[in-house]
């Protein structure tokens, strides 16, 4: 029916028109072609129809049927059309401008956009108060501060200051670009401070990581809705107030504001960063009270979270249940499936991917190449890596070189991966500098451990993470004043090392331990059952590696310093805390070491339960003394 319409409505224009490529400004041609055009606005194919006869009738220089086909092109993001439509366009006027600066914007071409505001306001074509909160939306976009400032300029000139849309741009710009300061100037000017611009500032200081100035903002506004209440709980989460994230859910239920998907998904991502699995479940109850339908959005979330928790296998059940898969659904579940070093399912699971014509990008790479790494699948991984570019035209980025180093260093091929790092010259980052120090440790391979170490040590963009590394590899040598060096010069950056610190859920309360930790009621029964495991530990052949303790202190010293590790007290906990059998889950900020590795083997054998640890690299999944990484990690 649509497509019979087409030449039914042509043989009309054309039986007005004489002369097919003049301009005309027939009022019934311009209504004709207009109505036409939103019929069938769904299909390119038609809106390219319906132009070409307006150029025949000469109704495609009239400014109405001119702004209305730009406007159809953009919203089919055919924005290659509808730029060649703008510049055949005799004399655009502010409304075309505006048009295609928005399908610029949502296409993803925020310099094009930016640009052609430029060329807008060069030819002398007065902006007004919407072409303005376009440009200002790809600022914000591009985090273009010059621009909006020149743009702020021109608003300013223009007497535009006071318009509404327009101040609150400039509040955004300003908080996503760290200048705090002009936010908040833009916004004390603003005449009505409603919930929305309220919304906005208080998004500005989160982007800051200003979190008391946001809760501040929070805390004087006379009403609040459900979009404020879920940047709020987005705010302290992205900041990593955790908990505080999910106190604030809980005062939004009291206050009974209904949640939205997003709410839900920034709760869970709260539970993800703790390792709440009980919150999470219920959580995820709580989504059907709610009638939040479990999307690909929403089941990523949950995907992630049971991934993050320690539960792999209610992660793929859910999975397995997603009846529309997206390519950040497949990553969900892939990423998940390495961290918990099943790496041949994550493989398969790719494939799977491909199969169902589901296109990978970055992301999908990264978590099926971690995969690789952690199941030491070495031809596998560099294939994978090699189709990136070959059969998916995805360049590699430099996180998948550093999973490509860290493959390399899993299984000795520590020449070959070294060569790598320096080909890529001032493009290796930290982080793949780390992983093949890492893997010159666990080697024992001092020539290369000490090039790397050098490198690392020049490196203009280590944090106190990597920091610590390069002292801990210089320790591990018995080199102590050049573990001491890196050390002095991390404290002159003003970089303090991060607390090891373990945290377990028990009863729907999490509870957080640092290394050697009183401050818990419970401790004297904590530290009652952690002596017990080290007497039952000895028994079984346990004997403390004092070599993994990195200070220049004596082996007594060292072997107790080892004994209150965060994770031990955390597992200690749990172990009087629970029912015999029950799977223990903990997760730590740091990486374990090789003592607490080899104790808590033994732990989850002498007690006979399953326990889970979550550390800065991957699960480890202990159960009749071994442990699913292989005792690499």
């Amino acid at each position: 029916m649509i497509i019979s319409s087409v030449p039914a409505i042509t043989l009309n224009l054309q039986h007005h028109s004489s002369n097919p490529h003049s301009t005309s400004n027939d009022p019934y041609l311009r209504r004709n072609v207009i109505s036409l055009l939103l019929k069938n606005r769904r299909n390119p194919k038609h809106v390219q129809s319906i132009h070409g006869h307006a150029i025949k009738t000469g109704t495609s220089q009239d400014p109405f049927v001119a702004f209305e086909l730009l406007r159809q092109y953009c919203k089919l993001n055919s924005i290659d059309h509808a730029t060649k439509l703008f510049y055949y366009t005799q004399n655009p006027n502010v409304y075309l401008y505006t048009s295609l600066i928005d399908g610029f914007v949502s296409f993803g071409s925020y310099t094009d956009a930016i640009n052609l505001f430029g060329q807008m306001v060069r030819g002398h074509i007065l902006a007004d108060r919407y072409v303005v909160t376009a440009v200002l939306k790809a600022c914000v976009l591009q985090r273009a501060l010059g621009s909006g400032r020149e743009v702020h300029g021109l608003v300013l000139k223009y007497g535009l200051s006071l318009d509404r849309s327009i101040a609150l741009k400039l509040v955004e710009l300003y908080g996503k670009c760290g200048i705090l300061e002009d936010a908040w100037k833009v916004f004390d000017e603003i005449p009505e401070r409603d919930v929305v611009a309220s919304t906005v500032m208080m998004g500005s200081c989160f982007d800051c990581g200003m979190v008391e100035e946001a809760v501040g903002v929070f805390n004087e506004m006379r009403s609040r809705d459900t979009v404020c209440w879920t940047l709020m709980i987005d705010g302290l989460v992205r900041n990593g107030e955790f908990n505080r994230g999910l106190e604030m859910f809980r005062e939004m239920q009291v206050k009974g504001v209904r949640p939205n998907e997003i709410t839900f998904v920034c709760v869970l991502s709260a539970c993800s960063q703790l390792g709440a699995l009980e919150l999470g479940r219920w959580i995820h109850a709580y989504l059907g009270k709610c009638d939040i339908a479990v999307n690909w959005f929403v089941a990523g979330a949950l995907i992630n979270m049971y991934s993050r928790c320690g539960d792999i296998d209610e992660a793929h059940v859910l999975f397995d249940g997603v009846k529309v898969k997206d390519v950040s659904t497949y990553n969900s579940m892939i990423g998940g499936l390495a961290m918990h070093g099943k790496s041949i399912e994550a493989v398969q699971l790719f494939r799977e991917m491909l199969t169902q014509r589901v296109r990978p990008n970055g992301i999908t790479f990264v978590g099926v190449l971690n995969a690789c790494s952690h199941g030491g699948l070495v031809d596998l991984g560099c294939e994978i890596f090699q189709s990136m570019k070959r059969v998916h035209g995805i360049e590699p980025a430099v996180e998948h070189y550093g999973c490509l180093v860290d493959i390399l260093g899993r299984v000795g091929r520590l020449e070959e991966a070294f060569d790598f790092v320096l080909r890529m010259g001032g493009q290796a980052d930290d982080k793949m500098l780390c992983s093949l120090l890492s893997a010159c440790k666990i080697h024992r391979n001092i020539e290369i451990g000490e090039k790397v170490a050098n490198l690392l040590s020049e490196h203009s963009g280590i944090d106190s993470g990597s920091f610590i590394m390069l002292s801990n590899f210089y320790a591990s040598l018995g080199r102590w004043n050049n573990a001491a060096e890196v050390r002095e010069k991390m404290e002159k950056r003003g970089m303090i090392k991060e607390p090891g610190c373990s945290s377990i859920e028990v009863n729907n309360a999490i509870h957080e331990f640092l290394s050697g930790d009183l401050r818990h009621p419970e401790r004297k029964k904590i530290y009652k059952k952690l002596e017990e495991l080290n007497y039952l530990a000895k028994l079984e052949g346990y004997s403390p590696a004092t070599e993994v303790a990195l200070h220049d202190i004596d082996d007594e010293q060292k072997e107790l310093a080892l004994a209150v590790h965060s994770e031990r007290l955390a597992i200690c906990y749990g172990l009087i805390s629970t029912r015999p059998f029950t799977t223990l889950r903990v997760g730590k900020n740091l990486r374990i070491c090789a003592d607490c590795h080899a104790m808590i083997k033994l732990i989850a054998k002498i007690t006979r339960r399953k326990i889970v640890v979550r550390d800065r690299n991957r699960f480890h999944h202990f159960e009749n003394g071994d442990c699913s990484c292989d005792d690499y990690w």
